[in-house]
């Protein structure tokens, strides 16, 4: 039965070449996994993922490991930048495209929604609102409408016919219906005049408004050049104040390759997968508990501390306490087991508790 698990076929190739290289390492120095995880402070569970190429390890554990088999570190430390650079482009092909089918996805529900609602609202508003100037004249409300126009415009043209001339009217009736009809047209003529001209009016006054404020923001910003000019008093006192808060800012990022938290960032996270462990962790305080022995792992770089347990069985389990936050942490297959970290200031701090599955308990004390 081979001892490795084929490696991911979707992995990159230079993160499996890397993946291949840290195997045969470890069959070269003719160490166990778990004897492995002993020599370099990584959990068993952790060198696992990173030989079977399902986590990248950080850049301490490879450090660690180079120690271990006696390998030149400076040549698998570059090995090692070029598989992570590799995963990080495989991460950010993901996320684009995850990124994209959510787009898609977004598109055409909003696509959908909007053919059903949208235009048959508008479209129906435009319906209603054509026939409107109809009611106001008189004649297009009757069916005779265009008749009676050529009949007025006709005049007496058609007065000798008898079916024309109303009984009661006479030929005084055609003159009566033309004047009717005239002032009807120029009525939607005249009404959009006092409508354009209020715009324009209002367009002035707007124009007016913003030349004004645009005036005023232009003596506040001349006061405030002369006034930062005019401060020849103490010349040092502005240069000395304006880069304070960068130092603190620039000094908090400032991270070691391969360590991607710290402080309350950490809070949480797993130690390995953020490069905490290996050369950045020390072992403050630890406690033997029944067979079994807790530890408080402690990193000063990172700011943050986890309990790691060791020497236990199955139903084991871990706890870290520090600053009102707690992370658990139990053994299910292996003989060892870590917590998540928690924000410490010092190693003093912390404190880690284990609870055994026989129901011993114990906690390690402050150095």
């Amino acid at each position: 039965m081979p001892r490795w698990k084929a490696l991911p076929e979707e992995l990159d190739p230079q993160v499996k070449e890397f993946a291949s290289q840290l195997r045969r390492l470890v069959d070269r120095s003719g160490l166990s996994v778990a004897a492995v995880s002993d020599r370099t402070g990584y959990s068993k569970t952790s060198w696992e993922r990173y030989l079977n190429g399902r986590l990248l390890a950080p850049k301490g554990a490879i450090v660690a490991l180079a120690e271990v088999t006696g390998t030149n570190p400076m040549h698998l430390t570059t090995m090692w930048e070029l598989a992570e650079r590799a995963w990080s482009r495989a991460e950010m092909r993901h996320d684009m495209t995850m990124e994209a089918i959510r787009i898609s996805q977004a598109r055409a529900a909003l696509g959908e929604f909007g053919g059903t609602a949208g235009p048959g609202a508008d479209g129906s508003s435009r319906v209603k609102a054509a026939p409107g100037p109809g009611p106001a004249d008189p004649a297009a409300g009757r069916g005779t409408g265009p008749a009676a126009g050529r009949a007025a415009e006709q005049g007496t043209g058609r007065a000798g016919r008898p079916s024309v001339i109303p009984p009661d009217g006479g030929p005084n009736g055609p003159a009566r219906r033309g004047p009717a009809a005239s002032p009807a047209a120029p009525a939607p003529k005249s009404a959009p005049a006092p409508a354009s001209s209020a715009p324009r009016g209002g367009g002035r006054k707007v124009a007016m408004i913003v030349a004004a404020a645009v005036g005023v923001l232009l003596v506040i910003a001349a006061a405030v050049l002369l006034g930062g000019l005019g401060g020849d008093d103490d010349p040092g006192k502005n240069v000395a104040q304006s880069p304070s808060a960068t130092p603190s800012t620039s000094a908090s990022k400032a991270l070691p390759a391969g360590v991607k938290c710290s402080g309350d960032d950490c809070t949480g996270q797993d130690p390995e997968a953020m490069g905490c462990g290996g050369e950045f962790a020390t072992t403050t305080s630890s406690a033997t508990v029944g067979t079994s022995k807790v530890e408080v792992r402690y990193s000063k770089t990172c700011g943050a501390a986890w309990a790691r347990i060791s020497q236990a069985v199955a139903g084991d389990k871990v706890t870290i306490s520090a600053g009102g936050e707690t992370q658990n942490g139990a053994v299910k297959i292996d003989k060892d087991a870590y917590t998540p970290m928690v924000a410490a200031a010092d190693g003093a701090e912390p404190e880690a508790c284990a609870t055994l599955a026989s129901g011993t308990k114990g906690c390690t004390e402050s150095p």
